[in-house]
């Protein structure tokens, strides 16, 4: 993963100083692109320790087209819990007596993460993020994506149309409600020599928190269409637009970039799965992972 390193320094070099929706501030370049050969091994960071279930589980949540948290918390991820809280304090008057990241604002977000675990009613009101991720793969203006690219992968391997976005126009404001327009906003699928490689264009790249979840998202999903496809592992290739380090991850920046790298792990997907739609967190599991310790940091809202 020293492309992952080389991207950081890149950005402390060349950054510009750019303010942001959500005003925190960062460090930021225009355009960026790593490569990783899935041959080599499972592309997941060994100089920090990366929540390996809450990718895999997101994954499958995109793929199910699901579009609210119930199953995210229900499963033990919670890397979407703050857009809808954030919503839900906004919505009921609570937001100035609950300042963010104060004590009494992570008290009342356990609660409201309880509650949409426990009541499906509040659950189905508070924790829908509105047309995301899973909308638009599985139900693009009626299209779905997902299952329109392996029918093609399969009849036309050689098309240069092997494409899917998750940026829908129409729909973008209703994403801002409780949520966030795609971040990773289109990706297209190559064929040669029967391998498979991914290239995902980012908008917008959260470097220190959502970048390795990012890489190793593409890459697992990659490996899993080449699977039900009877394809080899290609390249994931990862282009950024505005890939930014925000002001107040620079400590934990410096921590990892100082920190020594380990062999990449093994990804073993479950051969029995024939299904794309069909995979289960049971079906994966990781071999040799021997990372670095976790650096936390805060997200930006």
């Amino acid at each position: 993963m020293q492309q992952y390193h080389q991207l950081l320094r890149h950005v402390l070099k060349n950054g510009n100083s750019k303010g942001d929706r959500t005003g925190t501030g960062t460090l930021s370049v225009f355009g960026y692109q790593m490569r990783f050969d899935l041959q080599e091994g499972f592309p997941l960071l060994t100089t920090k320790k990366v929540h390996l279930k809450s990718i895999i589980h997101e994954l499958l949540w995109f793929l199910n087209g699901d579009t609210n948290i119930r199953y995210l918390v229900q499963n033990g991820v919670n890397i979407w819990n703050e857009w809808p809280y954030q919503n839900f304090l906004k919505e009921n008057s609570k937001e100035d007596e609950l300042p963010k990241y104060s004590t009494a604002w992570k008290e009342e977000m356990k609660n409201f993460v309880n509650r949409i675990k426990e009541d499906k009613e509040f659950a189905a009101r508070w924790g829908e993020l509105g047309p995301v991720y899973g909308r638009q793969w599985r139900n693009f203006e009626g299209v779905d994506q997902i299952s329109q690219l392996i029918e093609d992968i399969k009849r036309n391997p050689n098309s240069r149309r092997l494409l899917v976005s998750a940026w829908n126009p129409k729909e973008i404001p209703v994403m801002v409600k409780s949520g966030l327009p795609p971040c990773h906003t289109l990706f297209q699928f190559y064929i040669a020599d029967g391998k498979l490689s991914c290239q995902l264009y980012q908008r917008s790249a959260d470097i220190f928190l959502g970048v390795p979840f990012n890489i190793a998202s593409y890459a697992l999903l990659t490996m899993m269409i080449a699977r039900v496809c009877g394809l080899e592992y290609g390249d994931f290739v990862h282009t950024m637009g505005d890939a930014h380090v925000y002001m107040n991850h620079m400590d934990q920046v410096q921590e990892q970039l100082s920190r020594d790298f380990r062999p990449l792990p093994e990804m073993k997907i479950n051969p029995d799965v024939k299904d794309l739609f069909g995979f289960r967190y049971e079906d994966f599991e990781l071999l040799d992972y021997n990372p670095h310790p976790p650096i936390k940091a805060p997200v930006a809202v």
